[in-house]
């Protein structure tokens, strides 16, 4: 057990392209084996998964947010084959130091702490990882964030399978992990819309799936700005912009929804879009989408609005 405890020199990260942070061990079932495994398939996964199963994984508290390549945890203990983590780089009210579950300690590596030359933040949807001599590595997906060993005609980076490649026009190179160059809520917006049709996946952090403030998360963190990974604590950041005053907003603002028609407890967020739109992602069986508020459940469970980055 005392093998996965943090050292100064070294740090714990997630050493698959995916991995799921569970609530706890035992909310595991058998149609999740895909995602847990040593060398996790998310797209299997989710076509393994009925929309019962994926409803399932709300109405049974299974999963809690998800870690990308690389990303590092603190760990807590050890039980069997599962780690109790803290995604630091996930600010969260549960724990202050970050957002806190269970993960599988196959995914789970440890690796020398290399901060010197700044990150590597994948701006595609994808992106492939190469080895020294040009073999397939992975696959990651977007804002998977990745130690620079050097820079040439490529990237030469630092992950948990070792020394890895990776093509210049798949990163932008940033000093530490939220300090993305800042956009503005126009480019949150047009990010946000290069994610049209995604899956919605409850918890999902990633470019295989997010959940509605796991894309807000990401589009916030892809333009430089941090902010809490669930919407509850998100309405808590940011500054307030007057919610029934729709001229009042602008294109990239945070739009928040409550259950008893906005006065209840805050279920769900999107990024306003202008003109009267949301983009979103908004519930198991659904994709990411743009849709006009008006006439909508939405509109009535509105509830605040959160400005971020100033729209030019």
């Amino acid at each position: 057990m005392n093998s996965l405890l943090q050292t100064e020199s070294t740090a714990w990260v997630c050493n698959v392209p995916v991995g799921t942070v569970w609530t706890a061990p035992e909310k595991v079932r058998p149609v999740d084996a895909q995602g847990l495994a040593e060398h996790p398939n998310m797209n299997n996964w989710l076509q393994s998964m009925s929309w019962e199963d994926k409803q399932d994984l709300i109405s049974s508290n299974r999963i809690q947010t998800q870690l990308l390549y690389g990303e590092p945890v603190l760990i807590e203990e050890v039980v069997d084959d599962w780690a109790k983590i803290v995604a630091l780089w996930q600010p969260c009210q549960k724990d202050e130091r970050g957002y806190p579950g269970w993960v599988h300690v196959s995914q789970l590596k440890e690796v020398g702490n290399l901060t010197e030359l700044g990150y590597a933040r994948v701006v595609q949807n994808k992106a492939q990882l190469w080895t020294e001599n040009f073999k397939p590595l992975k696959v990651v997906p977007f804002n998977t964030m990745l130690p620079v060993k050097e820079v040439g005609d490529f990237i030469r980076l630092q992950t948990p399978d070792g020394d890895a490649l990776i093509m210049t026009d798949a990163v932008e190179i940033v000093s530490a992990y939220n300090q993305s160059p800042n956009g503005s809520g126009l480019d949150i917006a047009n990010l946000g819309a290069k994610f049209l049709d995604l899956p919605y996946l409850w918890a999902g952090m990633s470019s295989y799936g997010f959940d509605c403030s796991g894309l807000t998360y990401n589009l916030m963190k892809a333009n430089g700005i941090i902010i809490s990974r669930d919407a509850v604590d998100q309405v808590l950041d940011g500054n307030r912009v007057d919610p029934w005053s729709v001229d009042s907003w602008h294109i990239g603002d945070l739009l928040f929804f409550a259950h008893e028609e906005g006065k209840g407890k805050i279920h769900h967020v999107g990024v306003y879009y202008g003109n009267g739109l949301m983009l979103h992602a908004p519930k198991p069986g659904k994709s990411v989408e743009i849709i006009e508020l008006a006439r909508t459940k939405h509109e009535v469970e509105l509830c605040a609005v959160r400005r971020f980055v100033e729209m030019e």
